[in-house]
């Protein structure tokens, strides 16, 4: 932390110390067990030498540990086998201001010191955080000011700020205060520390479409089929960086999902036994990711959990939803990052979607069998005539259309939507599919997408 003074001759000085947690006093060991001077561990093989040399040896060991030895003479020996860790019993306050990051709460103990030999009174003090955006007022006295402050006296208290900001950050102490001649003087103090990014996260969206070589999902109502929906589903990847110089503890890494969306978290080790499910959401392994570029992998699974999903596609934004993470340092210091709204594909407005709501159950080679489709407009506006076909290519058709090639139908209001049935015959057994069903606008003579490919099951009578 850099300070910088008003020039000038004042009875007041701030002094701005950091409230932080202490450190582990760690003393990297190099300590041995005595035993091993004597003998290595081969001669435990032996088992005559196994039952008898440990009592001998622990007795030794004993003897050459003295609590009143003031040489320190057995100060390399590995008396405990914690001592390995180098772990001292002791904690460490922090010698220098440290490092600041983002998410943090920073807490300042700040004294206000009369180093004249004459009292100063009617103090008023003040404490601001500055940034680039904003000034954040910490403490105003203005209406309690301090009465007196004694020669070599001090006034203390503690400031704490959410930091919410990366950059530079300019802590603001003033004291307006009468003299010891009765001189009303003004003294400003600054202090700028740098706020830092702990993490950084790093995120992927991909979304998934219905493959032509997957079964939908189907539902028997009445001996037909009701087909599920094409729903696309989208994956978020997020990738958690750790930049600072500990180990973070994560409390928490969730995501937040957007109006009509809805998340589930994706996890290699999903699976509990049944008798220890409750026990396994109390008891959740910890989270920690290293210092210095450690990283954790997050991936979430994003499903639409509106109804209407396509009319609220064209009406809504691609935005998903924002990670809200939180997270502890060594000695339990937390720390609290939400990120921006994370964006998925871009959203292509459909104008027209043609989609299956009931096929049968059981369709049969060379019997006719009807699907149920719907035809949905999307736009502000009526849209139609319309004709529905089987596009022409050089594929063979395995499902035809039966009867008539066309069908007419009538215009749709905007936003509104029409049921109707289409007669096909199927011409192979087995797992067959249903493909290249198109709409075209007559009116406007515009051919808009085919319906997703579906496959049924062709059984002989």
């Amino acid at each position: 932390m850099s300070t910088t003074q008003q020039q000038g001759t004042h009875s007041l000085a701030f002094r701005v110390m950091r409230l932080c947690k202490p450190s582990f006093h760690v003393e990297p060991p190099f300590r041995l067990d005595p035993t091993d001077l004597f003998v290595g561990e081969d001669i435990f093989d032996d088992p005559i030498a196994a039952d008898n040399l440990p009592p001998l040896l622990s007795s030794h060991a004993s003897k050459a540990v003295d609590s009143s030895d003031l040489t320190y003479g057995n100060r390399f020996l590995l008396n405990h086998p914690s001592d390995a860790m180098g772990f001292s019993g002791l904690l460490v306050l922090p010698q220098s201001f440290g490092a600041i990051y983002l998410g943090e709460t920073f807490c300042s103990y700040i004294s206000i010191n009369n180093s004249s030999n004459f009292e100063v009174r009617d103090v008023i003090i003040k404490a601001e955080i500055q940034t680039e955006r904003q000034r954040i007022l910490l403490l105003d006295t203005s209406k309690s000011p301090v009465e007196t402050i004694r020669a070599g006296g001090r006034y203390d208290f503690i400031v704490e700020h959410d930091v919410k900001e990366l950059g530079a950050h300019t802590l603001v102490c003033t004291a307006l205060y009468n003299d010891g001649e009765g001189e009303r003087k003004y003294l400003p103090q600054f202090f700028k520390f740098i706020v830092a990014n702990p993490l950084s996260v790093r995120t992927k969206v991909r979304v998934v479409k219905p493959q032509c070589n997957i079964l939908p999902s189907l539902n028997i109502e009445g001996g037909r089929a009701v087909v599920g929906e094409f729903k696309e589903t989208t994956y978020l990847e997020a990738c958690i960086e750790n930049h600072t110089k500990s180990t973070l503890y994560m409390d928490q890494v969730e995501f937040e999902p957007a109006l009509h969306w809805s998340a589930t978290v994706l996890k290699a080790d999903d699976y509990h036994p049944a008798d220890n499910s409750s026990s396994g959401e109390i008891f959740k392994s910890p989270v920690l990711i290293r210092s210095g570029g450690g990283i954790c992998n997050y991936l979430y699974q994003l499903k639409f959990s509106s109804g209407d999903s396509a009319q609220v596609k064209v009406e809504g934004s691609n935005i998903l939803g924002k990670l809200q993470i939180t997270w502890r340092t060594n000695l339990g210091e937390p720390g609290r990052l939400q990120t921006q709204q994370i964006l998925g594909t871009p959203i292509t407005r459909k104008e027209i979607e043609l989609q299956v709501l009931e096929i049968p159950s059981l369709i049969n080679l060379d019997r006719p069998f009807s699907v149920h489709l719907n035809l949905t407009n999307h736009t502000d506006r009526e849209l139609g005539p319309f004709e529905v076909s089987l596009s022409q290519n050089t594929e063979e058709k395995i499902v035809m259309i039966n009867g008539l090639q066309k069908m007419t139908l009538p215009q749709v209001e905007a936003l509104g939507s029409t049921d109707f049935h289409l007669n096909l015959i199927a011409t192979k057994l087995g797992v067959q599919r249903i493909s290249g069903i198109t709409v075209s606008d007559t009116r406007e003579k515009k051919t808009y997408d085919p319906l997703p490919d579906v496959e049924i099951f062709v059984d002989t009578d």
